[in-house]
């Protein structure tokens, strides 16, 4: 399972999941950096089949009205520092995988993963 980390998430995060075993690209990764596109972002995912990550709403917005990016995880937590983030994500990651098996949207909050069909 490949992802695509967006620029308001931290590096760390990326790192973090590529030790887990993910393919999981920063848009630091990227050619134009954090000043990447949301719409190449969307390119790359559908390229790629790349699950982007992301805290932006636009990205939803994205999704509901045209299909793109590829799959989506939004991270609805509000504020929250980067090792909060990472000690959030990090455990769920199988079963973040897991619901990204049958469903293309899933969000993923301070206490719920909530999987949008």
């Amino acid at each position: 399972m490949k992802f695509l980390v967006d620029a308001q998430l931290p590096r760390r995060l990326a790192i973090a999941m590529s030790s887990l075993g993910y393919d999981t690209l920063h848009t630091l990764d990227l050619p134009n950096k954090n000043e990447t596109k949301d719409a190449e972002i969307n390119q790359i995912s559908i390229a790629d089949e790349r699950i982007v990550i992301t805290k932006d709403a636009d990205f939803v917005d994205s999704f509901l009205l045209i299909g793109k990016p590829y799959k989506l995880l939004l991270i609805s937590t509000g504020n929250i520092s980067n090792i909060e983030l990472t000690n959030l994500i990090l455990p769920k990651m199988k079963t973040i995988a897991e619901a990204f098996l049958s469903a293309k949207f899933v969000e993923l909050n301070r206490t719920h993963l909530i999987i949008h069909q």
